[in-house]
Formats: structure tokens, sequence, C-alpha cells
């Protein structure tokens, strides 16, 4: 899960204690939750308020780019465009209304309780947040429509209705524009008095992209002003640049507020703003705290205005690198794709404003077909709010427009780097959505993370470059890339791409049969390292299926290029005998612990991240084998890489029956409704206490070690949803709903943001796995290979959104008879399969 050096600090600052309407059969809706149906409360996909809009904080921005948060109550915060996370960044700008003869507000909701002693300096008065004592509107509404945000905000004293509607462009197969460092707040206004009033709408901010006391100024732009810093000599990554402005010709610009001590530069905006009098100061050559813009208007009783404010920002240089490049070459940074597009920030305001219209309607277009879904509600929520993992700080594209990503975001650092393949095996969105960008990680993959003889480092440098190979390969992430590739050709059909890369995918293939399966047994035998940062000792079910599906895919792939792929087979058709008769307990799958007779040196002289044996762990090893092991516990990751293999376009390698029956003990024994008798000494905050979740793993037959795998206890949110797809594959819809109530009803704004499912890290990547219940509900594929449109519902007649390589809409299944509807580029089918059977698009 984290970078090597990462880990070892949280570890130790661990140990130190730092630390629509649906169209599923009656029955199954029948049976939903109480807490759904309970008076009052918040149903999934709908609108959050009250204690529901406590803590929601929305990403905009662009994929890589960078990002900002528009809160529930209408608050910016979480101000994260210089390539690194910084969760606790509210910048101080804010928008009012001021109206004539009534009086002047901030268009936001009174500040929730939470952060009057809930945010980094909060005993020196909340200095961070130095625009909360200003009046604000009483109350407000929130409404996700991926990737638009919705607010609305409410005061009997104030005669006008706001609403506010946030975003940034989201065009999947579109990664570019996709990808662009800008937002947009779109603010409307009604009068709802009896007499025509005299409006003035302003936004102000402090100049927060300042870095120290040199070289910053505040920039003019056309209806706005630039908050810049220029670049320092020695200190290019401090350069940086934030527009703001309007598309509105009567906007009047402050390009300098007030300069004095204490709290005057504020303390004289707010005069301005209270007073509806916009002022109109040129430019000054340095050190302006702040800049404003006004729009004055007049409505008539029942008339409406829209303000159009626009963001852009440009930061094109970094000191970010990690890992040490094997070809000596001089160091160099990151440096963000975009900078590589535009040359400065006016170039960037310039594009967004000449291109804000055409990009609004192609973003529509996908938030129309993503909601047009028939799907349970609590599916379309959990899918759609882990999308915005995709406008976090935690993805990043370098400048030849290469994705790399961290596992998550740490409050200010980047969490576990390098596009670590064992996580990232989860996350299904990119691949279906943004085809270009996932083939990008297999190309690092298998290039510069890949050695002659096929070891595979797990974690990309960034700037990427060949890695040095001292550490482990993760056998599920190295055998999960494997069947990505095969996933990543059927979804482009790309055979060109395939023939190139398949001479590395097969060096990789053999350097995983020799390294954990030397006797060629058809099982990962050998200690593996994986995605519980340890190594499981002995055959596992867990990486075994991996195995299997790799074989699977291997073959599948050599076949279609002429290959003699015999060996191949044959250790599959070995290994699935062994996981199904000897990993098999007759109800679920298990490991079988070994440390002895393998090729790999005793556990306590063998290579491993943070695993080391006192003597009383050498005492415990002797009674009960390797640290960190599941032995005969119930895990829900147990049987995944057949889910990886199911989501990849291939059949699952391990039969059908024993899996659903492993499913079904981890829905038995694993979920959770009441966390309060659960022992948890790991990492507790991702549910504890009275809620629920899918733990990791469970002992139910007994035999749960001393010390079992790191994370056992635990509940990750990528897990819970691999394994409710997974269900929903199996036809076990309600089972798989309940693991998604469970999950969303702890995300549900009261106490977590329901944008930002955590786990090392917010907007941990692993959350992404939700999208694979689009598939496990409907079984909607399309292989563009074969130009075949695949549909194998689970829940009877539906509509629910596709994404492919060349464009994406709706498919819909009606009494049997399946029809596409095109919204954005080209879907070519051919030919339609559902439930086996060929048949023809309605």
């Amino acid at each position: 899960m984290k970078s090597r050096n990462n880990r070892r600090n949280f570890l130790k600052n661990f140990t130190l204690g730092a630390i629509g309407a649906s169209a599923l059969p009656a029955v199954v809706l029948a049976k939903d939750t109480p807490e759904r149906n309970a008076p009052g409360a918040r149903g999934f996909n709908e609108v959050y308020k009250g204690k529901n809009n406590n803590r929601i904080a929305f990403p905009i921005g662009g994929i890589g780019a960078g990002m900002f948060c528009i809160e529930g109550t209408g608050a910016i915060s979480h101000m994260s465009i210089r390539h690194n996370p910084e969760m606790f960044f509210e910048p101080a700008m804010f928008a009012a209304i001021s109206i004539k003869g009534v009086g002047a507000k901030v268009l936001e909701q009174l500040v929730p309780d939470w952060k009057k002693f809930g945010m980094r300096d909060a005993g020196l008065g909340g200095t961070g947040g130095a625009t909360w004592g200003l009046p604000r509107f009483a109350a407000a509404e929130f409404k996700a429509r991926f990737p638009f945000a919705e607010i609305a905000l409410k005061d009997a004293t104030m005669p006008v209705a706001v609403s506010i509607k946030g975003w940034s462009p989201f065009v999947p197969t579109d990664e570019d524009n996709s990808s662009l460092p800008l937002g947009a707040l779109e603010y409307h206004f009604t009068n709802t008095g009896t007499k025509t009033a005299e409006f003035v709408f302003s936004y102000n901010a402090r100049n927060f992209m300042r870095q120290g006391d040199v070289q910053n100024n505040i920039k003019s732009i056309k209806n706005g002003f630039i908050l810049s810093q220029e670049a320092i000599t020695n200190a290019p990554e401090k350069q940086g640049h934030f527009a703001i402005y309007t598309t509105d010709d009567n906007t009047v610009v402050d390009h300098c507020w007030f300069r004095g001590g204490w709290f005057d530069p504020l303390s004289m905006v707010w005069n301005t703003v209270k007073d509806g009098k916009p002022k109109n100061n040129a430019p000054v050559e340095k050190d302006a705290p702040g800049g404003s813009l006004f729009v004055p208007f007049t409505l008539k009783p029942g008339e409406k205005k829209t303000v159009r404010l626009m963001m852009a920002w440009y930061v094109p240089d970094s000191k970010l690198r990690i890992g040490e490049d094997t070809t000596g070459a001089p160091p160099t940074f990151h440096k963000p794709w975009y900078s590589s597009k535009f040359k400065n920030i006016n170039e960037v305001a310039d594009y967004w404003k000449d291109n804000y219209e055409t990009l609004y309607k192609k973003t529509s277009l996908f938030t129309d077909a993503f909601y047009k879904s028939s799907l349970p509600p609590e599916v379309v929520e959990a899918v759609a709010a882990n999308l915005t993992i995709l406008k976090s700080a935690t993805v990043m594209r370098q400048y030849d427009g290469r994705f790399w990503c961290w596992e998550g975001s740490g409050d200010n650092w980047g969490s576990c780097h390098g596009s670590c393949t064992h996580v990232w095996n989860y996350a299904q969105a990119v691949p279906h959505l943004f085809p270009a960008l996932e083939r990008s990680l297999r190309n690092t993959e298998f290039k510069e993370n890949q050695n002659a003889d096929g070891h595979q480092g797990f974690r990309a440098n960034i700037p990427i470059s060949p890695l040095v190979h001292n550490f482990h390969a993760a056998a599920d992430g190295q055998l999960g890339g494997i069947m990505k590739v095969y996933r990543e050709w059927r979804i482009s059909g790309d055979n060109e791409w395939l023939q190139q890369i398949y001479p590395a995918v097969k060096t990789s293939m053999d350097y995983c049969i020799r390294t954990w399966d030397p006797h060629q047994k058809g099982v990962v035998e050998e200690p593996h390292h994986n995605t519980y940062d340890i190594e499981f000792w002995g055959p596992t079910g867990m990486c075994t299926s991996f195995y299997l599906g790799a074989l699977q895919a291997i073959s599948l792939m050599g076949k279609s290029l002429g290959k003699d792929v015999t060996a191949y087979t044959t250790l599959y058709t070995k290994g699935k005998q062994f996981l199904e008769t000897e990993l098999y307990n007759g109800e679920y799958f298990i490991q079988k612990i070994q440390w002895t007779g393998l090729n790999a040196p005793d556990p306590v002289k063998a290579q491993s991240f943070h695993t080391q044996y006192s003597e009383e762990a050498r005492q415990l090893l002797q009674k009960e084998g390797p640290k960190y092991q599941y032995g005969t516990g119930c895990l829900s990751d147990g049987i995944l890489g057949s889910w990886i293999a199911r989501v990849c376009g291939m059949e699952e390698p391990v039969d059908v029956a024993k899996t659903k029956s492993h499913l079904l003990a981890v829905h038995k024994y694993n979920l959770k409704k009441d966390l309060s008798a659960h022992v948890n000494p790991q990492r507790p905050t991702f549910a504890l206490g009275n809620e629920g979740g899918l733990l990791l793993c469970s002992w139910p037959k007994g035999g749960m070690l001393s010390l079992p795998f790191v994370y056992s206890n635990e509940v990750w949110t990528g897990i819970e949803y691999q394994v409710a797809s997974h269900l929903m594959f199996m036809g076990e819809v309600e089972k798989g709903l309940d693991i998604v109530k469970a999950c969303r009803n702890r995300y549900d704004g009261s106490v977590r943001n329901p944008f930002n499912e955590y786990e090392c890290g917010h907007w941990y990547a692993r959350a992404m796995s939700s999208y694979g219940m689009l598939q496990g509900l409907t079984g909607v594929r399309f292989d563009a290979v074969d130009g075949t449109l695949f549909i194998d519902s689970r829940v009877g007649d539906f509509t629910s959104f596709i994404s492919t390589d060349k464009g994406f809409g709706t498919v819909s299944l009606h009494k049997g008879k399946p029809s596409l509807t095109v919204a954005y580029g080209n879907i070519p089918v051919k030919e339609v399969i559902v439930s086996g059977k060929k048949v023809q698009l309605g």
C-alpha cells in the first residue's frame, strides 16, 4: 500500500500513537435496510441537507492537474494545485452578495461546528479561515450530479434565491480536455422580493499563491485578476498563477486590497462589500494582499441573473521526484501535462473562456447518460462518488501525458507513490472512461518498471524512468497486470499494441512462474509480497486465483498471436485442480501456511518490509509460522483474482459454485452491522463503533493467528465494492447491496465526506472498484476486438451507462430486447450477446 520511505514514517508515527427508480425485482427492493427507509433519512443519490451536509468537500479540477473543493456550504477548501495534497489549505476566498437597503452576506452556509476546533491552528482562533466571522446564509442543501455540484442557499432575511453550480470538464475518452487546470462556479440569483432591487455580486481572494516576500503580485486579466507568484531564483517550483474572472463585461476589479497590518485588509474589503460600492484599483507592483471583482446588477421581482465565475491555474514546475533513475541522467522533476499544452496562465484562461460552452455540453452529455441509470441508487451514488478520485490530488499526469498516481492523498503529502500495481488492480473506472490513460500505466509497468529478467517493480518513479530493482515484486500486482493487458486489448481493439507489448508480458509471466511456482505446480507457493504490505508464505487462494487468471490471459493473448501457449495451459489445469481441492475447505478458500521446504530462506532471514523478528516473534514462529498470514481465515479478497479476470473480460478461472460459496461466506462472516464489539488494534477509523462494514478477514472456524496480516481487522471500501460486485455477478444482488449500503451509510456526510472514501490517505484509489458494480449488475461489456456487446443482467430490465474506447452512452434491456444509445463518439457494435445468445439491437 505505501511507499517504503513513506510507510516507514507512517508506521513509526503510528507506533507512537499518530494515528432513479430501480429495475430490481420487488423481492430485492422489499428488503431495503431500515436505515434507508427510516422517516427523515436521506435517500441514496439524493440531496444532502441538515446533518448530512456537514463534511462535504467535492473536488473540482482536471485529471492530474490539481484540485480545489467546493464544500456543501459553498466554501472553497482543499486547495491543492501545487502538485501536492494540501487537505487543510482553505484559502481566504469567498463570494458575497450585497442588496441595497438590505445588507450583505457571504454566499455560504454558516460555518459547520466541527471546524471551530477541528482545523489546524484552531487554538490560534482559526487563522486559516479568516473569513469565517463574516455573515453567511442560514442553510444550504447540496446535490451531486458528477462532475457537477449543486448548492441551494437559504436565508429568510435575504430577498433572493441563490444557487451555485460548481464543475470542471469531464468527458470520457477525451483525456486531454478532462485534464485541464480549471473550474467554474456559476452563481444563480432570483429576486424573491416584491420590489426591484440593486445587487452587487463580489468575489474576493487573498493572494494565496504568494510564496515568501518577493516577486508576488496581482495581475490584470479581462473581467478579473490573477493571483501570482513569479519564479524565484533557484526555486522555479514556487512560480504559480491563479486566475479568477467572469464573462460579464460590467465587472469592476480591485487589484489591490487595503495594505496594512493585523486584520486591516479583510476588514476594509468587507466594508466595501457591505456598502455595495465596487472599487476599481489598478494593479500595483508587488505585495497586494488580495483582489476582488464586483458585478453590479438590478433585478425586478422574479427576475434572474447568472454570474459565471471562472478559475484557472498554472504551476508549471515542482520539486517532486521519487526514485533512482538507473540511466544516470541528470535529476529532473515532475512537470504537469498541461504545461506542455499551455505556455502561461493567460493561455489556460483564454482556452477555458473560448471553450466553456462546448466543454459544458460535452460534460453534460456524460452526466445525463450516467444518471439515466435505473440501477439501485446506492450503486449509482457509490460509483459517482468515487469518480471524484480522478479530480483529486491522488492522480497526476506528467509532461508527456502519461498517467502516474499515488494510492491516496495524505494531509500534505502524496500517500504511497508510483501507481502501485496491486492497489490499482481494483480500480475499474479509468480503463473504461479513459482507456488511453490506463494503457499508459501498462506501458510503464512493462517497460520502465520491468527488467530483463521479468522482475517488475510495483511502484513507478516520478518522473517515470527505469527502476532500481531492489525489492520483491508484488505477486498480485504483477499477475494482475498480465490480466489487465488482456483487458486493455479487448477494450481498445488495438492488435498492434498487443503485439508490441506481448514479449514483455511473456517475460513477466515466466518470471512469475520461476519465482513463485518454481516446481510448476500451478500454485503461488513461495513467499509472495502483496497488497497487505507483507509476504504470504505457502499457497493462498487469493494469489493463486491471480496466477490462474494471468495464465488464462497470456494463453488467450498468445493464441491470438499464433504463439505456443501449451506450457501455460498445462500449469493452468494443474493449478485449478490444486486450488479447488487443496485450498477449499468446503465453504471458502484458505491459505496453507508453509515456510519449510521452499526455495526461500528462513522467514527470519528473508528480505521483508517492516517484518522484524524479535525473540518473542521467533518463539511465535515455531508455534504458528511466519508473522502476518491468514491461514484458515475467511479472506474477503480470498478469490480476488477470479473477480479481476471477470472484469477484465475473461471467464472466471475458478469453479463458479465454489466461488459463489466463498463469497456467501464472506457476506455471512465478514459483514458486520455493528462493530461495537469488534477488536481492531490496527487502524479503526475507517469503520468503528456502531457503524457497519465488511472486515478484511475473519476466522469463523477457528485458527486465528496471534498476529494475522497487519490490516486484517480493518474495513476498506475498495474491498467492500469488489466483493459486492462479485456477489452481483453471482446473482446475489441483495447481498451485494447489503455491503454497498453499509459502506455508503458511513459516508453520509454527517461524519465523513461522501466524496472522499479514505484508506491510506484521502481519495484512495482502491475505491474505484465500485465501477465494477455496473458490470456486476448488468454484465454490460463491449469487446472492441470483435465488436461484440455483451449483456448478462442480474436485475431484469435495466438502463445503465456504458463507456468504451471511442464513445459513451447507455445500454438498455427491455423484455429481453437490448438497445444502445450513443451520447458521444461512437460504439461500433457488430453483434450483441445477451445471456449467451446472439440477438439484434432494438
